[in-house]
């Protein structure tokens, strides 16, 4: 029998694609609003090109495929229509629940950092019950100089949670993730809980792979 990791002191969760089953509903809008501005993309392209980014990071990318500048007024219209979807449809990612539960229950601290902002957080924790598991410990790549694939949003979380960076473990589902989380000397661990998740990438980040939330226990060693 493998030896177990020691369990880490701070377990730190990407939101999106991580805690709440957000992207598939974000990736097809996001893909229908580019097509409108005439260019054409797909929605397994726009997880691979835009997932893990914060909003500044893909409005930057956008105009730099569509050749056209995005106004404020584009980016409140794909909002408005991303929440209204979420309050419809979103649901926690299965599973998670009970493993959050199972972290804290081990005396392990738990927080979010995501490329999402704060509101968006709010929002999509409220609306899956998970809100009230992590109380102040939400961390924003609107906090930062740099999002991910820099390391200072992780380095963040764990500063304000009083922990090493090298006691920390980072529940990513994206290769910018999973990148800003390795450079900032973290342990990775990938959530590839679907088809399209993007295996090679991650791995290529140095990320450990997992497809199942009630794995994640026994990959933190508790």
């Amino acid at each position: 029998m493998g030896v177990l990791p020691a369990p880490p002191q701070l377990v730190i969760f990407d939101c999106d694609g991580v805690l709440v089953d957000s992207e598939p509903i974000a990736n097809r809008i996001l893909a229908a609003a580019i097509n409108r501005l005439g260019y054409s993309i797909s929605v397994a392209q726009t997880r691979t090109a835009m997932v893990g980014h914060s909003m500044v990071q893909v409005m930057e990318k956008i105009s730099q495929m569509t050749g056209k500048p995005l106004q404020d007024d584009w980016r409140v219209d794909l909002q408005r229509e991303t929440y209204a979807a979420f309050r419809r449809s979103l649901r926690a990612v299965p599973g998670v629940e009970q493993a959050i539960t199972r972290i804290r229950d081990a005396g392990i601290k738990i927080c979010v950092a995501s490329s999402g902002s704060p509101g968006k957080m709010e929002l999509t924790l409220g609306l899956t019950g998970l809100r009230s598991y992590f109380g102040g410990s939400l961390y924003s790549s609107t906090m930062v100089a740099r999002g991910k694939p820099h390391p200072d949003l992780f380095l963040l979380a764990a500063s304000r949670m009083g922990v090493l960076p090298g006691r920390a473990v980072v529940i990513e589902d994206s290769a910018p993730g999973a990148a800003g989380a390795c450079a900032a000397g973290m342990r990775v661990l990938a959530y590839a809980g679907d088809e399209e998740s993007e295996t090679d990438r991650l791995r290529a980040e140095g990320a450990e792979i997992f497809a199942d939330m009630a794995q994640l226990p026994g990959l933190l060693g508790i």
